[in-house]
């Protein structure tokens, strides 16, 4: 179990121990499919605690019939995402995330689904082919050496910080990057800058009061309620990540240095490239937040005011999908959403974003009645990304589609069910 989860082991290596983990009966005890599925799963390749074989395993012990990574401006877990869900024998969707320019368009001036930013979106690039992995390397790796350059701006940031704190300042090279799977196409992310910041404080004060302390006293944060009763805690197992949660809200705000033209491309740019590999570019639904429901963001005013204007743009911007996250919206935000989804012609693909120990890999709100689609859908696109594999001119999109000329809900329920079989020789 402990070589599934290494990320210094090699992905061969990883995929061998999973193989014995399930040959040797370690799925004996996990239950029956529960018909829920996760097409937005971090792995060690962007920010998360899981390899993507272990990111695999806890969906299928979940019950999840499906599972998909999604990592931030990298491609670099797709393989064995691929053969992980193979050897436990779910769906696999796979994909990357990134931050896109809206600068030249109509909301340069809209906080639109970042939180951090005006005039830039998050979307996800999903359904790639394998046989696009190196396109997508290439094509990633300018916009990873400019995010390499802005992580050493905010490092520098931090390190001021620090020292006016009378603390030991960090080394992007010594200390962040050896926290990312940077050497194998992985990118670095704000998270792992801020992880780095936790460890080095942890290191400086242990964990536990000390630290609450040293957080009051150097930086004038203090910590109260649930944070500050995890972080008493020495015995907490999710210190780490807990400590990261506390600093990412003001330590976050301090550092960050706004992306650049050469990090985020037009959107059209992206929603060019993905379309040329076969691959489903989709916008990525925020949603405006009153009480989370997922607790996880503040009150806070995005699309929603424009979203009648916003998603026929995006279609005109050559997106294909929106993916979205049930837990995260109202069932009256997401009711309209659909209903704009449908209007357009775009898919809905869904997933709630997996990045820490804590939350659970279950999603019971996939079952309820009003996304029972998303399912069918996901496995639509688990028979889009081995058929556009095999038959580039069998993407689901791709104008040369034999299906070309149906409705876009009747080409999905054609996909769900060769996802569902399996059978991926031809349409």
């Amino acid at each position: 179990m402990n070589i599934i989860n290494d990320p210094g082991a090699k992905s061969a290596e990883r995929l061998k121990a999973l193989e014995d983990f399930v040959t040797g009966g370690g799925l004996a005890n996990a239950p029956e499919f529960t018909g829920e599925i996760n097409n937005h799963i971090h792995t060690i390749y962007s920010f998360s605690p899981y390899t993507p074989a272990m990111a695999a395993l806890r969906a299928r012990e979940a019950g999840l019939e499906a599972a998909g990574s999604v990592d931030h401006d990298s491609y670099a877990a797709a393989d064995e995402m691929r053969r992980a869900c193979g050897v436990l024998h779910i769906g696999c969707v796979t994909g990357f995330e990134l931050r896109v320019s809206f600068k030249h368009t109509e909301f340069a001036a809209k906080k639109i689904n970042s939180p951090d930013s005006f005039g830039i979106a998050y979307m996800t690039v999903q359904g790639v082919p394998a046989r696009a992995t190196d396109q997508v390397k290439d094509f990633l790796a300018p916009l990873t050496a400019a995010r390499h350059e802005r992580n050493r701006l905010m490092t520098n940031k931090l390190n001021e910080i620090l020292a006016a704190a009378g603390l030991r300042e960090l080394s992007y090279d010594g200390d962040i990057l050896p926290l990312s799977m940077a050497a194998e196409g992985g990118s670095v992310t704000e998270r792992h800058i801020l992880y780095a910041l936790s460890l080095l404080l942890v290191k400086e004060a242990g964990r536990g009061p000390n630290l609450l302390k040293l957080l009051s006293q150097k930086f004038s944060l203090p910590l109260s309620g649930k944070t500050a009763d995890l972080l008493s805690n020495p015995a907490n197992p999710y210190y780490d990540y807990d400590l990261l949660g506390a600093l990412k809200g003001s330590f976050g705000a301090q550092i960050f240095i706004q992306p650049g033209e050469k990090e985020c491309l037009p959107a059209e740019t992206v929603t060019a490239f993905a379309r040329s590999i076969n691959a489903i570019p989709s916008y990525a639904y925020l949603g405006d937040v009153g009480e989370s429901p997922t607790g996880d963001k503040k009150a806070e005013k995005f699309e929603d005011d424009y979203l009648d204007a916003l998603i026929p743009r995006l279609k005109d911007m050559g997106f294909l999908g929106i993916t979205y996250m049930p837990p995260r919206n109202t069932k009256e935000q997401l009711a309209r959403l659909q209903k704009l989804c449908r209007s357009n012609g775009l898919i809905e693909i869904s997933g709630v974003d997996i990045n820490s120990p804590r939350q659970s890999f279950s999603c019971p709100e996939i079952r309820q009645s009003e996304f029972a689609a998303l399912t069918g859908t996901t496995w639509a696109l688990a028979a889009h990304e081995k058929l556009a594999d095999l038959h580039p001119e069998q993407g689901l999109f791709n104008p040369a589609n034999p299906l070309a000329g149906k409705p876009l809900a009747e080409r999905i329920e054609t996909y769900a069910l060769i996802g569902k079989k399996g059978d991926y020789k031809n349409l």
